[in-house]
């Protein structure tokens, strides 16, 4: 068990440095691209926009597991809504603020998209994020959804299984064809089956399904060699193979080969990867235009972002984000495994 849990721990480490990485992108390269920096960012940050990715990978394995836990859609429900919710409500209220009173200017956006950015459906109604990083809890979301809809109607890993296969052909075959999709069929596959990265997340669901029995029959073998695969031809080059390389390390982390990575530094990063997710881009945006406009150097402001969005991101998390949580358990009835997937 305990070799086991260190695996978990790995993933839990992962997530933190992806996080990071992301946060070094948005502060470096991305704010460069965006408004200008007065120095230039190391290339190498580039790369850290894909550690979305690698969160994708970890959502379909934490919640394919989640599912065989729980009872129904209901609970699953709740459960989710207890984890996201909460924390996202106050880094919405804290971004719309401090963007209205910090900016940048070109990311302010109207109460009444904030108010919609509270149910997490705003990007279907043509509602500005909050944060730009919204974008991806959207994309969860709606995983979410679908893979509740799917697990809990089919109860059957054989049927289940058709379907995701279907998916990642569908996949496959909007990216290839997008110039040719109406609007219609392109709100379809890119919004509601999010084609780009629908693969990461089943992915996960079969590399968690790997981890839980040790093996996998051959035809998910195949399944998960295509799964992968359709990062070629998603993302440009050199980033898709960078997307490749995130497999592999996720594969070692759960074969317990990078447990050297797990540490003090590392899980914390973990847990705050959520809260620090939500709450740094934009507010960290407006702190760097502040400190070029108080004539502070680029890594600076950069400095001070850093830091500001790590304080906002521990007290998010110790003080709303764990609290709700411990809440939500203590509260919840006890519930009786649902049988596995077979």
């Amino acid at each position: 068990m305990a070799k086991a849990k260190n695996r978990l721990q790995a993933l839990d480490a992962l997530r933190g440095i992806a996080a990071l990485g992301v946060v070094l992108f948005h502060y470096f390269p991305y704010y460069n691209e965006l408004y200008g920096h007065a120095f230039t960012p190391p290339d190498v940050l580039e790369f850290g926009r894909y550690g979305v990715h690698l969160f994708f990978m970890l959502s379909g394995f934490v919640i394919f597991m989640t599912l065989e836990r729980t009872q129904h859609a209901g609970k699953f429900g709740l459960a989710r809504a207890f984890r996201l919710l909460p924390a996202l409500w106050v880094g919405i209220i804290l971004t719309f603020m401090a963007v209205h009173l910090l900016g940048p200017p070109d990311r302010t956006v109207p109460l009444s998209s904030a108010l919609m950015n509270f149910t997490l459906l705003h990007s279907y109604f043509n509602h500005a994020h909050v944060d730009g990083a919204y974008w991806s809890l959207v994309i969860e979301v709606t995983f979410y959804v679908w893979m509740a809809l799917l697990f809990y109607t089919l109860k059957s890993w054989q049927l289940l299984r058709i379907v995701l296969f279907g998916w990642i052909i569908i996949s496959y075959l909007a990216v290839m064809n997008m110039e040719n999709l109406s609007h219609t069929m392109l709100f379809i596959t890119h919004e509601l089956l999010f084609v780009l990265y629908a693969p990461l997340f089943i992915s996960g669901i079969l590399l968690y399904n790997w981890h839980k029995s040790g093996s996998l029959p051959a035809i998910d073998v195949f399944f998960l060699a295509l799964a992968m695969s359709h990062a070629l031809i998603a993302y440009p080059a050199p980033f898709n193979i960078f997307v490749l390389a995130c497999y592999g390390v996720f594969v070692m982390a759960i074969s317990g080969y990078l447990n050297f990575i797990v540490n003090t530094i590392t899980l914390w990063l973990g847990s705050l990867s959520y809260s620090l997710y939500l709450i740094h881009q934009n507010i960290g945006y407006g702190i760097i235009d502040q400190s070029y406009a108080m004539g502070l150097s680029g890594l600076t402001g950069v400095t001070m972002a850093v830091v500001v969005s790590f304080l906002l991101a521990t007290l998010i998390h110790y003080y709303v984000e764990k609290p709700c949580l411990t809440w939500f358990r203590q509260r919840r009835q006890k519930r009786t495994p649902v049988p596995v997937m077979n």
